[in-house]
């Protein structure tokens, strides 16, 4: 426990400089972030070629640094990219040429968490281009529905969730954690940035806590289909970046849906 605190604290201190910084400084560490996500995805599939390695965490760091100064939210979303990501996959298949070591259900694996951890950080340093607070809003929304949701389920939780993606988690203790999140999360928005009604608000950060959890336990399924407990230990007492940041990115792209769709 004394080691998962101090890590914390250190994860808090390294990360506020950035937020406040934003810009050119925020791109920086979402690249990082989102290159060591990949890197924590990839070690799952043996057999990679090498090529195939590098050239990944090359068009990651592409979608994840992708049109960074547009106002237009989702310009990383287009055909062309997406297509030409998946034409690259494809046919590292026949080039490699070795159904032993690499299939094509490898392809799709890499096409998949590229195109996943790309549109994440993507989203991830965009919102910051937004504003300060709705980062913090969407911090606040993931931290307080898990926080909530974990002791909740010590203290009351009886009926599990999801069993056999994530034992631990109840029913009791998201039903909490989704209250907490979402009063502690509309409350931050109404009072500091207040440019929607308290009503859809409400509505929103209520949908955003779901959504959290959601990429929780999207992730958790990973994890026990490949027979471990964390991504990887560069975090200590913590786990890997995905683990950490798991119910944050789910937000953040809920976030930005929302604000597509108004």
């Amino acid at each position: 426990m004394k080691v998962r605190i101090v890590s914390a604290i250190i994860m808090v201190l390294v990360y506020i400089p950035f937020l406040m910084l934003g810009g050119y400084w925020y791109q920086v560490l979402g690249g990082i972030l989102g290159i060591i996500s990949l890197w924590e995805l990839m070690r799952l599939k043996k057999d990679i070629p090498l090529y195939l390695q590098v050239l990944s965490y090359m068009l990651c760091l592409l979608l994840i640094l992708y049109k960074q100064d547009s106002k237009e939210y989702f310009d990383i979303i287009n055909f062309p990219m997406i297509a030409s990501l998946f034409f690259i996959y494809s046919f590292s298949v026949i080039i490699n040429c070795n159904l032993k070591k690499y299939t094509y259900k490898d392809s799709l694996w890499l096409f998949s968490i590229v195109l996943i951890i790309g549109l994440m950080f993507n989203a991830f340093i965009k919102i910051r281009f937004i504003g300060l607070y709705e980062v913090l809003y969407c911090i606040l929304i993931a931290t307080m529905t898990d926080t909530f949701a974990l002791f909740g389920g010590k203290l009351f939780g009886k009926n599990k969730l999801c069993k056999e993606i994530s034992p631990n988690k109840t029913v009791e203790g998201s039903i909490i954690g989704t209250l907490f999140g979402t009063i502690v999360g509309s409350t931050f928005y109404i009072l500091l940035i207040g440019n929607r009604s308290s009503l859809v608000i409400v509505l929103l950060t209520f949908v955003m806590s779901i959504f959290g959890q959601f990429g929780d336990l999207f992730f958790s399924s990973i994890k026990r289909e490949h027979g471990i407990k964390d991504f990887s230990n560069i975090i200590p007492g913590h786990g890997g970046i995905l683990d950490r940041l798991d119910s944050l990115l789910f937000v953040i792209l809920g976030f930005l849906l929302y604000i597509l769709i108004i």
